[in-house]
């Protein structure tokens, strides 16, 4: 285990507090889950920073909960940190807020497409992405990613076929990508902005898991690309995912065309969103300003966490392959060899493995059988899991 100061090696009951992971898993997934082990959703089963608890208990302490705005620390928070962990220089003027990723989605998908209209995602794809977009009455239009020992790819010459044959508004990237892991480079987001470009494509780019390289990788947004390609993008940020802050909902959607910036103001005013939750905005303003150090140590947990887990599969379960990740905490696993199809792997799963993994069906037709593993938690869960995966052969 590296030097890390942090013990996240603790085990903590998350059991009733209303944990989705934990509490939910009948309600969810429509089984009884009582003697599983969750590693569906992606949230981890940390602490968050000591600084952040006790921002709060400060916060709380003071007992005055009135409607409440960003200040300046929140802002200046917030572009400190790009600046200082990526090298990314974001304007104050670019930010607009709005209680989550998703639901900012969603917002930017009606206004910047119509009924009927086709939205590009590259599959495997998260599963919130495809909800949203038929859910508001416009067409998934996939453009898959491309399988490789070196991870996964964008299909440029597929993607121009796309935007030619369904003329899309929209396309909908992930970066760091869930469910693979991959963090796209300059020279990939050059060429895919390329191709948007010529074809009048706006980019929605969730970058939520920007924080959560491995070592040695950096993280690109759409928005260290040239000033012309900033015109035609939107990039969607939190502190959640990097410092288990998700149910404490406040995300940046970072914009800077005024044109767009100023029409998405006005659609979250005409829903009433112009109020922000206080505890929200102290947690995430804490955590960018004290949260650097517990960031490192868990990098460090979690890479080696991955080590890990890609070691003992290869003892235990060879059959499995794990795909080769630059971000997040998550396993992509690819479980064909087994021979099920993904009713039966899912059930092998449950009564023989005793796990809740996340089914790669769920991410789309590039995902059937896939499983989406957890790595965020302490190593005991990970052993529980790889002694379950071991009971399982082709």
């Amino acid at each position: 285990m590296p030097d890390v100061k942090t013990n996240f090696n603790q085990v903590i009951n998350r059991h009733n507090t209303g944990s989705v992971k934990w509490d939910f898993i009948e309600h969810y997934l429509q089984l009884d889950g009582s003697d599983l082990l969750p590693m569906w959703v992606s949230d981890f089963d940390f602490k968050c920073p000591p600084e952040v608890q006790n921002a709060l208990h400060s916060r709380v302490d003071h007992g005055i909960f009135g409607y409440s705005e960003r200040d300046d620390h929140y802002y200046q928070a917030a572009m400190d940190w790009f600046a200082k962990r990526h090298n990314l220089q974001l304007k104050r003027e670019w930010f607009t807020s709005v209680e989550g990723v998703v639901p900012g989605l969603a917002l930017l998908i009606q206004m910047l497409s119509n009924p009927g209209d086709a939205v590009v995602i590259q599959g495997p794809y998260y599963g919130s992405f495809a909800k949203i977009i038929t859910m508001n009455g416009r067409n998934v239009v996939e453009n898959p990613l491309t399988e490789n020992p070196q991870g996964y790819q964008f299909d440029f010459a597929q993607l121009e076929s796309c935007f030619r044959q369904h003329t899309p508004p929209l396309l909908l990237l992930c970066n760091p990508h869930n469910p693979t892991g991959r963090c796209w480079t300059r020279d990939e987001l050059t060429q895919l902005m390329t191709l948007c470009r010529a074809h009048g494509v706006t980019v929605i780019s969730d970058e939520i898991w920007a924080d959560l390289l491995l070592p040695g990788q950096t993280f690109t947004s759409v928005l260290h690309l040239d000033k012309d390609c900033q015109e035609q993008v939107i990039a969607a940020t939190a502190a959640s995912k990097t410092f288990g802050l998700s149910s404490l909902r406040i995300s940046n959607f970072l914009i800077p065309n005024a044109r767009m910036r100023g029409a998405f103001i006005d659609r979250l005013n005409a829903h009433g969103l112009d109020v922000f939750n206080a505890l929200s905005m102290t947690a995430a303003t804490a955590a960018y300003q004290h949260g650097e150090a517990w960031l490192d140590d868990l990098q460090r947990y979690l890479a080696e966490n991955r080590r890990w887990f890609e070691q003992a599969l290869g003892y235990a379960a060879p059959w499995c392959k794990m795909t080769r990740a630059e971000g997040t905490y998550l396993a992509w696993l690819d479980c064909r060899a087994l021979g099920l199809d993904d009713d039966a792997l899912q059930q092998a799963l449950i009564h023989t493995s005793k796990i809740a993994p996340s089914m790669g069906r769920s991410f789309g037709s590039q995902g059937k059988g896939f499983i989406r593993i957890n790595l965020g938690c302490p190593r005991q869960y990970l052993e529980d899991a790889i002694r379950g995966l071991a009971k399982l052969t082709p």
